[in-house]
């Protein structure tokens, strides 16, 4: 019996998306290695069954094995799931590997370049669309089988799913991410200081948020100076070509890595010469398709073989998701400091309000206590302005089951503009539109409105229409200069 067991009624913890064999067999382990929580029941809801019975399996051995007081159960059920939970966590993927295929397949035939493709861009425009509408039903069944529940989002695109909870009035949410915890660790190597002894404030968008300050805690020095100078030495300069790039000219680090960072933004991916340059480095640094073609591997590997049956039950040190840490502080009251994604009710005042951003939080006994930031620097906020458009805008196309608002939301994309015309991106966008219907409901019915291309013949008879202002002025000035002196 641990400490904490017979002191008060041990949570229920409902995980939605449990098929994701490898992400909630790391959160699970991870509560299951708390003392806090090792009392508490884990429900298991996945939409499949093989999935979900072979996580059950696994997860009973590891209970078993360990002498651990914790219930583990499984459903199809999701409002079952729901039912007097504590907390829900989210893991779901709508469309699996085959809506995948499409969001990077179809956009580069138009020549958008996708490494990841599940935050920004075509790709995770079209993700959030699938998702969105489940993650609308998730918290209307909370507000009635657990109003008092804690909603802990893991579902890219994080900017947009959050944008969309933050309209869920009464349900408190937030949406977590380990681009902190991981930049932190590269940080540390780069200034030879302890992780633990870095002292830090972070805030932006999720994978754009920006390292404001870098500090030792041992002697209160400022670590940036050496920071820049090192990431201008090419041994270092190689690992993080983009981050380091975008540092140099906008003055700030930022906590997502090379290959999801270059798809954000208009300057890394937009012709095979910035690729070269820029995102040559494998897999998730920068590979073109990596995390389509990391998925994609894993599902045939996996597809006959259970490599749960191989996995250690022995109970380990926790990893570093935030996921356990923010269930213990809300069970025992001592406080947790994280990076999460909220709502922006003011919290960072020169990015819209109600917006996502990502910003430092404590939570405690009471819940969560996002920190009010203020303006980010100009030009930092200019950058992630960017994208909180992208995620405003499909969020919105959504909810209002509105074609042009998709197109319009891709066509604001920074990647995609670099590449298409507004006449691609409808092309595009409609192409994707159509092939991924089975996984949009609140499509049903709806087409992009048909905007063909205008042929102009040659020796066009303008039509006689006013002249703009300037273009007379010009023409004015240009007869002028011809006339002879």
């Amino acid at each position: 019996m641990t400490a904490y067991e017979g002191d008060r009624n041990m949570p229920k913890i409902t995980m939605i998306g449990a098929g994701s064999l490898v992400f909630c067999k790391t959160l699970v382990m991870d509560i299951l290695a708390t003392e806090a929580l090792q009392g508490c029941e884990i429900c298991l809801m996945n939409r499949t069954k093989p999935k979900l019975d072979r996580i059950e399996a696994f997860l009973k051995r590891v209970v078993k094995e360990n002498d651990l007081p914790a219930t583990i159960t499984a459903t199809l059920d999701r409002r079952e799931a729901l039912r007097d939970a504590d907390y829900v966590i989210l893991m779901f993927q709508v469309g699996g590997l085959e809506a995948f295929r499409i969001d990077y397949e179809i956009p580069m035939k138009y020549g958008v370049d996708q490494c990841i493709g599940d935050s920004l861009g075509p790709g995770g425009v079209f993700r959030g669309l699938r998702s969105i509408p489940v993650l609308m039903d998730i918290t209307e069944d909370m507000k009635e089988l657990c109003p008092e529940a804690l909603l802990l989002n893991y579902v890219n695109p994080m900017g947009m799913n959050c944008f969309a909870l933050g309209q869920a009035e009464g349900i408190q949410s937030i949406g977590l991410c380990h681009g902190v915890q991981t930049t932190l660790d590269l940080i540390s190597g780069y200034v030879d200081v302890p992780k633990p002894e870095i002292d830090f404030v972070a805030a932006g968008i999720n994978h754009m948020a920006w390292f404001l300050e870098l500090k030792d805690k041992r002697n209160g020095r400022d670590l940036y100076p050496l920071f820049r100078e090192n990431c201008e030495k090419p041994g270092y300069y190689v690992n993080e070509k983009v981050r380091i790039e975008v540092m140099r000219h906008f003055g700030y680090f930022m906590t997502e890595s090379t290959g999801h960072l270059s798809e954000y933004i208009p300057w890394f991916r937009s012709s095979q010469r910035a690729l070269d340059m820029y995102c040559d480095e494998p897999a998730f640094g920068g590979e073109t398709g990596a995390y389509y073609n990391y998925c994609r591997m894993l599902a045939e590997k996996y597809s006959q073989v259970d490599y749960l049956e191989l996995e250690s039950s022995k109970i380990t040190q926790r990893s570093v998701e935030y996921c356990s840490y923010i269930l213990e502080a809300h069970e025992t009251g001592v406080p947790f400091k994280l990076n999460g994604n909220i709502r922006n009710d003011g919290y960072i005042t020169n990015l819209p309000q109600g917006c996502c951003v990502e910003v430092p939080v404590f939570v405690d006994s009471h819940g969560l206590h996002p920190v009010r930031i203020g303006d980010l620097p100009s030009q930092c906020a200019a950058l992630n302005q960017s994208n909180v458009t992208v995620q405003s805008l499909g969020a919105w196309a959504s909810f209002q089951s509105d074609p042009e608002l998709i197109m319009q939301a891709i066509a604001m994309d920074p990647l995609t503009s670099t590449r298409c015309t507004l006449a691609d991106v409808r092309e595009m966008t409609g192409e994707m539109l159509e092939a991924q219907r089975e996984w949009l409901p609140q499509f049903e019915g709806k087409a992009l409105k048909p905007a063909p291309v205008i042929t102009v013949p040659e020796n066009i008879e303008r039509a006689d229409v006013p002249v703009d202002p300037a273009l007379a002025i010009a023409n004015r000035f240009g007869k002028l200069a011809e006339q002879k002196t």
